[in-house]
């Protein structure tokens, strides 16, 4: 079960990236208005390059989609004696459903970016149940002391606020691409060399909120890091989720950075997309060990 829920992990880390690279390249449209078919064929002939990043995608949105509901369903049978592991198994399989009947509904009938930046976020919930599912079989052999540290209400409290604050910066990041509003601010901290810019175009700011939003993140991360230090550090499980936590925040705003300067490369977004989604993993783990710690 361990094996397999670290290969599903990663099949979600992959799945998660195909979808970056799928609205980057523009191949959301790349096998027409079907579903599940693909240019009203099975195996698409003489497909083009977006053809084929769309088509790869489905196919292995679908193969990960049984690898999640078969390891909600084993972890159901062997790990039901941890409180946690059916809400983590019903959360797996409805968000990965979800997420691919958003986005069958999106190549069949279209949606607004509103809507489709929603997409990102449905997978990102997938891979964190299934990554938290896993965690579960390998902390099915420790002490439980291990994985249920002391905390106060307010520490619980902010935890719960930094991950449902990471996820809004997560969904206007998705809403940024989606509205094309990418290249909206030049430079970097500065958007068009100036600290608040006009913002009667809506692309300047969409492009705008998300930046104050992960800048602010940050400033929460940094937070939550500084009390962890001064008050938990015996707690050692939840120390590291919040140093973790913190080097990916910076991790993070350094690629967007990054991001701009290198004129919106492919790799650069990929690998922004790649560590909002870790950060996102790991303060949910940090949000499992508060319930725990609220429940004792």
């Amino acid at each position: 079960m361990k094996t397999f829920g670290v290969i599903t992990s990663i099949g979600m880390v992959v799945v998660l990236i195909q979808g970056v690279l799928v609205t980057q390249t523009g191949s959301g449209d790349a096998c027409g208005a079907e579903w599940p078919l693909c240019l009203g064929q099975i195996f698409p002939e003489s497909p083009t390059i977006q053809t084929l990043i769309e088509y790869t995608h489905r196919v292995v949105s679908g193969l990960l989609g049984m690898m999640v509901i078969s390891l909600a369903i084993w972890s159901w049978k062997k790990l039901s004696h941890i409180r946690e592991t059916r809400f983590f198994a019903i959360v797996a399989i409805l968000f990965i459903v979800f997420q691919g009947l958003l986005g069958a509904a999106a190549v069949v009938w279209g949606q607004s970016d509103a809507i489709m930046a929603l997409h990102f976020g449905f997978s990102l919930i997938s891979l964190t149940s299934v990554v938290l599912l896993t965690c579960l079989a390998f902390e099915n052999n420790i002490s439980k002391l291990l994985v249920r540290p002391t905390m106060s209400r307010a520490m619980a409290n902010y935890i719960y606020f930094v991950l449902v604050y990471v996820y809004f910066v997560v969904y206007t990041g998705a809403y940024v691409k989606h509205t094309e509003s990418s290249a909206a601010c030049v430079g970097w901290p500065l958007c068009n060399g100036q600290i608040i810019p006009s913002l009667s175009d809506p692309q300047i700011a969409v492009q705008f909120g998300h930046r104050v939003a992960a800048a602010s993140l940050f400033i929460v991360i940094l937070a939550w890091y500084i009390q962890l230090w001064r008050n938990y550090r015996g707690q050692k499980l939840l120390h590291y989720v919040g140093l973790i936590s913190l080097l990916f925040i910076t991790t993070q705003v350094i690629s967007g950075a990054v991001v701009v300067f290198s004129g919106y490369t492919l790799a650069a977004s990929m690998f922004h997309a790649i560590f909002i989604s870790l950060l996102f993993t790991v303060v949910s783990y940090g949000a499992l060990l508060a319930f725990r710690s609220n429940q004792e």
